[in-house]
């Protein structure tokens, strides 16, 4: 990212919208917003593949490996405001497992970007299913949105729930329910 070009266009918006980037408060606004620009976009220069590495290891291990209530930030595509909740992520291995601190950073990697939660959900799901080439994979995300929460409906407690279920968990209703169960989704 060019730091310096989204500064001056953060200048530029703020004379738009009718403030003055000179006023104290405002002076160093742009620089900041380019700062956190850089932070909160960083999903577009990460590779899947690169931060799973060599964390992949032949383990002849084969039930549900869960990883709930992963926290995530992003940005709606639509209007460039925040949603952001948590993402719970399940596979069934095949002889191959992957170290616990990847998931959550594939999560962020798809996160961090201009995003909608249906094609995050997806992308995840299928990034774990190519990478680990498991029996199944499913992910959940709940999320708040603030483009409906802040403008438009204006409604603050809708939360967005979306999923991605993939072999075993989209053809096996035991499975899938067993999953939801441990999460703390499913019937009792």
């Amino acid at each position: 990212m060019n730091r310096d070009r989204i500064a001056h266009l953060i200048r530029e918006l703020l004379i738009e919208i009718g403030e003055d980037p000179d006023r104290e408060g405002l002076r160093e606004t742009p620089r900041r917003i380019a700062r956190m620009y850089e932070e909160i976009f960083a999903g577009y220069s990460q590779d899947p593949k690169e931060i799973i590495g060599s964390a992949i290891f032949h383990e002849p291990y084969d039930e549900m490996v869960v990883v709930k209530d992963i926290d995530f930030y992003s940005m709606c595509e639509h209007h460039m405001l925040p949603f952001f909740g948590v993402v719970h992520v399940a596979y069934i291995p095949k002889d191959k497992v992957v170290g616990l601190s990847k998931i959550p950073r594939i999560v962020d990697a798809f996160a961090r970007r201009l995003q909608i939660q249906e094609k995050m959900t997806v992308q995840i799901a299928q990034t774990l299913q190519e990478l680990l080439d498991p029996l199944g994979v499913a992910v959940i995300v709940e999320a708040t949105h603030l483009c409906s929460v802040m403008r438009g409906v204006k409604k603050p407690k809708n939360r967005m729930i979306t999923s991605a279920m993939l072999g075993i968990f989209r053809k096996d209703i035991r499975t899938r329910n067993e999953f939801l169960q441990i999460i703390g989704k499913g019937t009792t």
